[in-house]
């Protein structure tokens, strides 16, 4: 939806950028060539994981004093304002703009983001980002490198976790609500941070899901699949942008004039600054794309990277490349508009410490109501995989709860990756939870398995694996409590140290332990109620088959416990739909589920025909398929109508369907739009995501809803990338998940 501005917000606009532009020139006028190169300059302050403390030395004041552009890394008020009184006392008293990952929370730990993403609820997303945007802003920081938005289709690569799955259309609207959540109405407000669309572009695509690895796509799959999300970043505000650390087609990210300058700055208009990701520029050298830091400075600057994170190569050798005339003087005094230009939207030139107030920081880290939010968001976030029989919700009248599993009393590992400043002991954990629910039962723990060591001691051979003894002792222990339960909840899943950046895996089941326990514990003949913490698509095709009930529960942040708790107890019924496919094996990656037919296109009612684009051993068809998801009551839908047969280019149709609520329970479902072209000049999808609505219904009660088919549903891009309507026959689907069964054709002439 478009919002237009009046004819006098719009003047003021365009009358405060005028003057952020002179304001902008004026400072630039008086910098040196040096002072110009330290200002495209980013440093990194050294921030201990334990203690959640942040470090800096006499050399990080020194920088500072120099007139470096920006820290990052800096976590408290304290320390930022050291840092900034050192930035006062530099010829030009430029202020610095203070970095960090503000990932899914600050403090107030949120879930991570894929798990915010099956919510299907871009206002949690909203809020949950306005939140994380207060604590950061009250200790100090003006800028985060978030929201990531990169598609992800390769449950292998680690850093699935930070986005909104596999769909363009969905990863779109999540990107645009995250970086309005960050930075507010006002940029200039203490309260408010600048937003960073990251990894540009199609990190998510690596090959093999391993970290850092090419990705070797077409441009029209990069247009189609991986750069909505940033364009609807780039629309919704994002004053930044960093570069991802794959190349495409032979060019790294940050090297890339065609991305950087043709697509972002020429075609999207985009006026913020691009940052590089951490010390991208120098591994140019190591791409083989440049023989030395020298040109990997001269490739990034002309291709429009404004700053360097943490590298060597602009702080040792811009100066010399523009005295050299190989960097021209305009294209370095553009990198450094760009960058003071965000600096004086943040308002740090009129009060370099708007953000800084350690008693604002105090009072507002984990107020009541953003744990409230965070717990909201977390059931919000639960997916519902299985439920034979209604054996959930659970009743609270229950005698004996046997609870078992080392993720069942870990408060670490429920905050996940990227927690940074989150606190272990911020945390409810789902045994507490549980403990804390059923006060009159007896609830009975056993841990059952060992927690995977994490993977930095592994390669430092300072941790092995437990024996199959061990592990067995494990078990019998679980087992012997299982015994006494009337129902056993097992905690299983992954470690947060198994998930993000530089944690891919090649083995996405469940870890060592864990699904041998699942299997002596069905022997016992006790309902088992499996809650999944995981931070990516697991392969559990076992579990899948064999246990009665299961729940995605994803890392969920600081109210983890509270939120699982409201889901297996029915005091929320779980609403949440998955945004990523789940595979039935790792061999089916990637496996999403709006791909393209090919010539031979797989028919599971035809499983004799052998030549077909299927596998032999294995069912093509996902686990759970994308938009899946359960709750405590059932939907039917029926009656899709569209309003016409035929339409021609410029008009809009409507579709309608009827939810029904058939169960005992009120519910909300989210009723989902899909749309495919049938034939078009270039191959499309079998189907894409075009919309979808949340329908609120009490037990029995059936509503109407209307989806809007037009120009932006119906579009492809042509030769040149223009999107276009063409002429022909398109489908509609509507259903609960991507399978969607009611299907209606209409045509565009």
């Amino acid at each position: 939806m478009t919002v237009a501005c009046s004819p006098t917000k719009h003047s003021k606009q365009k009358d405060a950028e005028a003057e952020i532009a002179r304001r902008v020139d004026s400072v630039l006028a008086l910098m040196t060539l040096e002072e110009k190169a330290l200002q495209v300059s980013q440093v990194a302050a050294w921030f201990d994981v334990k203690t959640k403390k942040t470090i800096i030395s006499e050399d990080h004041l020194a920088k500072a004093k120099a007139g470096v552009g920006s820290f990052l890394m800096v976590s408290e008020a304290s320390v930022a304002r050291k840092l900034q009184e050192a930035a006062m006392q530099s010829r030009l008293k430029i202020p610095l703009i203070f970095g960090f990952d503000v990932i899914h929370g600050y403090r107030t730990t949120f879930p991570i983001p894929l798990a915010e993403s099956c919510s299907w609820d871009t206002a949690i997303a909203y809020k949950s980002a306005r939140v994380a945007a207060t604590e950061a802003a009250s200790a100090g920081i003006n800028w985060t490198f978030a929201p990531m938005v990169d598609i992800a289709r390769d449950a292998r690569w680690g850093r699935i976790i930070e986005g909104a799955g596999e769909d363009p259309y969905l990863g779109a609207l999540f990107a645009a609500a995250r970086v309005r959540g960050f930075q507010g109405e006002d940029l200039s407000a203490n309260n408010t941070i600048a937003a960073c669309a990251k990894h540009f572009a199609a990190y998510g695509a690596a090959e093999g899901g391993r970290d850092y690895n090419t990705a070797d796509i077409s441009e029209r799959t990069l247009r189609e699949v991986y750069l909505p999300p940033f364009k609807a970043a780039v629309e919704a505000g994002a004053q930044t942008v960093m570069t991802s650390f794959n190349e495409i087609a032979g060019v790294p990210s940050s090297i890339n004039k065609y991305l950087l300058t043709d697509i972002l700055r020429k075609e999207w208009k985009f006026n913020g600054f691009v940052v590089s990701d951490w010390e991208s520029i120098d591994e140019v050298v190591v791409h083989g794309a440049a023989k030395d830091y020298e040109e990997s400075a001269q490739k990034a600057i002309t291709a429009g990277v404004d700053m360097d994170m943490e590298g060597e190569s602009y702080p040792k050798h811009l100066a010399k490349l523009v005295r050299e005339k190989k960097v021209s003087q305009e294209t370095l005094n553009q990198a450094v508009r760009n960058i003071l230009r965000v600096k004086f939207k943040l308002g740090l030139f009129d009060d370099p410490f708007r953000y800084i107030n350690e008693a604002r920081e105090k009072e507002t880290m984990l107020k009541a109501e953003h744990r409230a939010l965070a717990r909201e968001a977390a059931a919000k976030s639960i997916v519902l995989l299985k439920n034979e029989n209604d054996l959930l919700p659970l009743s609270k009248s229950l005698k004996t709860v046997a609870v078992v599993g080392a993720l069942a009393q870990s408060k670490r590992d429920m905050l996940g990756e990227w927690e940074m400043v989150g606190m272990p002991d911020d945390v409810v954990s789902p045994l507490e939870a549980i403990q804390a629910t059923l006060k009159t039962a007896t609830v009975l723990y056993a841990k059952g398995y060992e927690l995977p060591a994490p993977a930095w001691k592994k390669r430092k051979g300072e941790t092995k694996e437990p024996t199959e003894a061990e592990l067995a002792a494990l078990r019998n222990e679980a087992l012997n409590v299982a015994k006494r339960a009337d129902v056993v909840i097992a905690v299983v899943g992954e470690t947060a140290d198994l998930t993000a950046e530089a944690h891919s895996r090649a083995d996405i089941g469940l870890p060592i332990g864990q699904e041998e326990l699942l299997k002596e514990l069905r022997k016992l003949g006790k309902p088992i109620v499996m809650v999944m913490t995981n931070g990516r698509p697991l392969a559990i095709s076992w579990a899948a088959e064999n246990l009665p009930a299961i729940v995605c529960a994803w890392h969920l942040g600081v109210e983890a416990g509270n939120a699982i708790c409201d889901v297996l107890f029915g005091d929320v019924n779980p609403t949440g739909k998955l945004t990523v496919t789940f595979p039935r094996s790792v061999g089916q990656i990637p496996i999403y589920y709006n791909h393209k037919n090919t010539g031979r296109p797989s028919q599971p009612e035809n499983e004799i025909d052998r030549y077909k684009s299927r596998y032999i051993d294995l069912p093509d068809s996902p686990l759970y398929p994308f938009g899946y998801g359960l709750s405590y009551t059932t939907f039917e839908y029926s009656d899709l109508k569209l309003s016409k047969k035929e339409i021609n280019t410029n008009e809009t149709l409507t579709a309608t369907v009827t939810v029904k609520n058939t169960g005992k329970r009120d519910g909300v479902e989210t009723a989902q739009l899909y749309v495919r072209d049938v034939v078009g000049t270039f191959t499309r999808p079998v189907k894409e995501l075009k919309g979808f609505q949340k329908v609120e219904l009490k037990a029995g009660e059936a509503k109407t809803i209307t989806f809007k088919i037009g120009k932006e549903e119906l579009a492809m891009l042509d030769k040149n990338f223009k999107p276009v309507v063409e002429p022909g026959e398109f489908e509609v689907y509507v259903g609960s998940d991507s399978r969607a069964p009611l299907k209606e054709r209409f045509t565009v002439k």
